[in-house]
This record gives structure tokens, sequence and C-alpha cells, in this order.
């Protein structure tokens, strides 16, 4: 199998930038939290007339997400059965946060920059430049990382 398309490969790549104890605890925290301000930030963007009559979910955050879970599908179903509830609790927190009396991209632009401090801080105490520098593909490794270290702990196979 290609190399690339193993998520052990991914993983263990990403790994390597991600030793330090607390870098590995910012990330467990902060990784989540740009996702979901990310998605945040998607929801925000105007679509066009035809999608929103289709559905008020049918937007640029949805379809992140929806080529999202075929890329993790690609690399590993355990993870990608373990992220599709993520993600569907991401977008119930985003429509949540769409109630809120600002818009959604102001309380999205926050966590992001927030969460993107606590990263590089983490990366700033490991002595490592963040793995996406190497590869972008790394940004949407992060989450996978995060939810196999979870399943390690629980014995769940990926």
């Amino acid at each position: 199998m290609n190399e690339a398309l193993r998520v052990q490969y991914w993983l263990d790549e990403y790994a390597k930038d991600h030793q330090h104890p607390l870098n590995q605890r910012l990330h467990k925290i902060c990784v989540p939290l740009i996702v979901l301000s990310l998605v945040g930030l998607l929801w925000a963007i105007p679509v066009p007339a035809a999608f929103a009559e289709i559905s008020p979910a049918l937007n640029w955050a949805t379809a992140f997400l929806l080529a999202a879970l075929v890329y993790y599908f690609i690399l590993s179903i355990p993870l990608a059965l373990g992220m599709a509830p993520l993600v569907l609790l991401t977008v119930l927190i985003v429509d949540r946060l769409a109630l809120l009396p600002w818009p959604v991209w102001a309380t999205s632009a926050v966590i992001f920059v927030l969460a993107w401090v606590g990263q590089f801080y983490g990366h700033a105490v490991e002595g490592r430049k963040p793995a996406f520098f190497r590869d972008l593909q790394f940004l949407m490794i992060g989450p996978l990382w995060v939810l196999a270290a979870a399943y390690r702990r629980l014995g769940i196979p990926y």
C-alpha cells in the first residue's frame, strides 16, 4: 500500500513534532478548538441562495466537514467512524454559537486565535516547528492524532 495512504505513517510523522507532554496536552485541547473555530468561520461565509433553499445546514462548513470525513475514511475506517459523531457535535455547537447575540465568525475568530497561540506556545516548549510546516496535510492529521490517542487509551484498534 502507498505509504501516504497509511494512517499510522501520518500519525507517527505528526507525533515526531509532539513529544513534550505539555505540547501534547495543549494540542489535545487546542486542536479540537481550532476545528470548532474553523467550522464556525466557514459557517459564517454566505452560501449561494440555491444551497440555502435546499437546507440551512448546507454551507461551506458542512461541505468542508464532509470532505474531511471522506479523507478520514480513506485513511482509516475506524478513526473516521469515531470522527463522524465528533463532526456532528461540532456542527451542533457551531449552530448554537450562531444563536448568540453577536456573529458566529467573531466568536470563532477569538477561539481560533487563542487556540493557535496555545499551539505555538506548545511548539515553543517542544523546540520544534509545527508539522504542517513540512506538509499541509498535517492540518488534517491533528484531529486524527487526538482521536487516535483516545483510541489507544481505550484499546480500540484503528
